[in-house]
């Protein structure tokens, strides 16, 4: 066999057999991969890692002895090899998958909720695409979970419009305009969890411009995150609701089963239609109704992910005088959003992660200047 022909190898971990036995059957159905150990727990599976050296991992999160949340831990700071989380959808599910992806796992795929044979093939598809994809990033060791010293509150059970926060807009259900502000619009996909739970932390608490987050993430992982970056931040972090006005200092993450749109007056617009090229949310509608709205005071940030969303609406933010950042191809788990985003010549900046809060503050305060002047 060829070096282009070489099968990906595959190291399978989950605590029960027949869901090995299942995995097995999809994997090694794929000609590209092939299952070169199983494990049933997570001792086992930081054992195998460390000596089969696989190019991509399955790994479950409920085991014994040692979870794969622990497993993940140890891999990523001992032995990085890619790993893709398969779990459940339920709540407790998606908190576990999330923590994973924080600790540098590549991507996930839920588990249907009977996970029987036949409803395991329902996510062949996705699977195999997930592994094989997982298979060619490249891993570094990864750090735990930031800590700040000011949290964030995260709004979940406000309503839409409570701003608390000086100035910017007024509250939800106004006939008026609210008034502008610098917006900073966030994009991501595959490994953006891990990276805005390092860039965002970063982002002091009394930061002038309102943010918004499009993460190609499902519906039922949304909240979870939403909860757990509000906790490691000192920015104010919530879930973004219908005709909420933008205000100053809080990010607003836009529900995994809506595309989000900042209405000609300021407020957030969400709608559940189909996806769009693909993606929902997709940051391409975000990005141009933001540049439609803010104009030069619109910034765009196009972070690690896979595909294209982004740069079209990224384009749109420069063409109406707003500032785009693209992360770096060396800190980019996958880079194929930012480099889209340069490619179409859209990019003032391209920023190692860390860099990107220091240049956003810089960004915020010149057109906050601008603004004393009159000179936006």
């Amino acid at each position: 066999m060829t070096g282009s022909d070489k099968k990906i190898r595959v190291l399978v971990v989950d605590d029960s057999a027949f869901m090995r036995k299942v995995m097995q059957g999809i994997i090694s159905g794929d000609p590209g991969m092939q299952v070169i150990g199983e494990a049933g727990d997570g001792r086992e599976a930081v054992t195998l890692a460390e000596s089969l050296r696989p190019d991509v991992i399955s790994m479950d999160i409920n085991m014994p002895h040692l979870d794969g949340l622990a497993a993940t831990e140890i891999i990523m700071s001992s032995n990085p090899r890619p790993i893709v989380i398969v779990s459940s959808e339920s709540q407790e599910g998606a908190r576990g998958t999330l923590r994973a992806l924080q600790l540098g796992a590549v991507d996930f795929v839920s588990k249907p909720s009977s996970a029987i044979n036949l409803d395991m093939n329902s996510v062949r598809d996705e699977l195999t695409r997930k592994l094989r994809t997982a298979a060619k990033v490249r891993v570094v060791r990864t750090a735990t979970r930031p800590k700040t010293a000011q949290r964030g509150s995260v709004g979940a059970g406000m309503g839409a419009g409570v701003c608390g926060r000086p100035p910017g807009g007024r509250r939800s259900g106004s006939p008026h305009a609210v008034e502008r502000c610098p917006l900073i619009i966030l994009a991501a996909s595959t490994g953006g969890p891990a990276a805005l739970m390092r860039l965002v932390p970063n982002i002091r608490r009394d930061f002038p411009a309102a943010m918004v987050l499009a993460l190609h993430m499902p519906a039922s992982f949304t909240g979870q995150f939403t909860e757990q970056l509000a906790e490691a931040s000192a920015i104010r972090v919530k879930e973004a609701a219908v005709e909420e006005a933008l205000c100053p200092g809080t990010l607003y993450v836009c529900p995994g089963s809506h595309h989000l749109r900042i209405s000609p007056a300021g407020n957030i617009q969400l709608d559940d239609g189909p996806r769009i090229a693909g993606y929902r949310p997709c940051a391409d509608v975000t990005l141009e109704s933001a540049a439609a709205w803010a104009g030069p005071m619109a910034s765009a940030v196009i972070l690690t992910g896979m595909g294209n969303d982004g740069a079209r609406g990224a384009l749109a933010v420069k063409e109406a005088g707003g500032y785009v950042l693209a992360q770096d191809e060396a800190t980019s788990m996958i880079f194929g959003m930012p480099q889209e985003t340069i490619r179409a010549g859209a990019a003032h900046d391209v920023l190692a992660l860390d860099a990107i809060p220091a240049a956003l503050e810089k960004r915020v305060l010149y057109l906050r200047g601008a603004l004393k002047v009159g000179a936006l």
